[in-house]
């Protein structure tokens, strides 16, 4: 603490990441990586990137990667007028919370959501209210009605719970003076393309979609993030990008991402080994006695009505074996684990079965 700090330096209470520890041999199930490597494609257009113009500044606008995604969309006829970039998709949620949220009525989440959330609403002064999840731990979009601009990830996180398009589509009906984003870092884990919001934006100029390269791409060493919506907002979006950082691309991050938006059969490859393991590990744990929710994401969320979940985390930590223990309410006796390699969850089913 310093006499120096802003004000708003003392209220903030940061968002912890999940851990990266430096241990040997070490089965990382806690952070949601991708357990495979990035897309050849992209990592060669990456090397080939390091060269002498990385002494020039990159795109400001990062047009060329605006074209991939708008490309790789394009059954939604999006234009680069319709997406926005920046580094990672923490950053462009950022930018979002300021140039969209901030409004007379509090802005609308999940009280079990993405624990960043509630971090940018304190950084920016913005007035919020938590909507609890039902008892499934499911959103219910009923419970939204008369509020103001509302953000849900979808699937949910930590529950891998998918809200259904339909329902997606009545809050935007239900809400048409009001701003919806739907976070979608997971979606490409659902069982289909078309479960992403991004079809209805041509239809709804409040629907903001945002979604990362991290996690199904493989890429979250890069930090590439993008959002979706109609050009009105995201001019809005570029108006805050331009006031605080006009090249949050770097010339090497650009390349990887348009390769790798480019390369959709490794995508799929990857997208589809990762939900045929996570199928088969949920149904492991369901066999070792464990309550699982129904994920579409990469990871799993689960508990055991018999072991504590601090417990069996510290457990499969003396084994070297990470996974994710929120110590919330509601959730503090779930566990989140990552999707990994079918290796990785097959050492990791035999761990709890020692623990159990």
């Amino acid at each position: 603490m310093s006499r120096f700090w802003s004000p708003v330096v003392h209220t903030l209470t940061p968002y912890t990441p999940g851990e990266q520890p430096k241990i040997t041999n070490l089965i990382k199930l806690n952070t949601n990586e991708n357990p495979y490597g990035p897309s050849p494609k992209a990592i060669a257009a990456m090397q080939a990137a390091v060269n002498d113009h990385l002494r020039l500044y990159p795109d400001p606008n990062g047009d060329v990667l605006k074209d991939a995604i708008a490309h790789y969309h394009r059954e939604h006829a999006l234009t680069r007028a319709h997406v926005f970039v920046g580094n990672s998709s923490d950053e462009v949620l950022a930018h979002t919370f300021q140039a969209l949220l901030k409004h007379d009525k509090p802005l609308l989440f999940p009280d079990i959501s993405y624990s960043f959330y509630p971090v940018y609403c304190g950084l920016y002064g913005i007035d919020y209210r938590t909507v609890p999840l039902n008892a499934a731990f499911e959103i219910d979009t009923a419970d939204y009605v008369g509020g103001g601009a509302i953000i849900l990830p979808n699937p949910n996180a930590p529950t891998g719970i998918l809200l259904p398009l339909a329902q997606i589509e009545a809050l935007l009906q239900a809400h048409p003076d009001q701003v919806l984003v739907v976070d979608e870092a997971y979606v490409d884990f659902s069982d289909s393309r078309g479960d992403s919001a991004i079809s209805l934006i041509q239809r709804y100029d409040n629907l903001l979609v945002v979604q990362t390269l991290s996690k199904s791409r493989s890429l979250a060493g890069l930090r590439v993030g993008f959002a979706a919506g109609h050009p009105d907002l995201i001019a809005g979006l570029e108006r805050v990008k331009n006031s605080f950082n006009s090249y949050p691309l770097d010339r090497v991050a650009l390349a990887g991402a348009v390769a790798a938006f480019e390369d959709e059969e490794y995508f799929a490859q990857t997208c589809a080994a990762i939900n045929t393991s996570r199928d088969t590990l949920s149904g492991h744990l369901v066999e070792l006695g464990f309550e699982v929710l129904p994920s579409k994401a990469n990871f799993i969320f689960a508990r055991h009505p018999q072991h504590d979940a601090a417990t069996l985390a510290q457990g499969l930590r003396e084994r070297a074996i990470l996974v994710r223990h929120f110590k919330a309410p509601r959730i503090e006796q779930f566990l989140r684990i990552s999707i990994g390699t079918d290796a990785e969850c097959t050492a990791l089913i035999n761990a709890l079965k020692e623990i159990i």
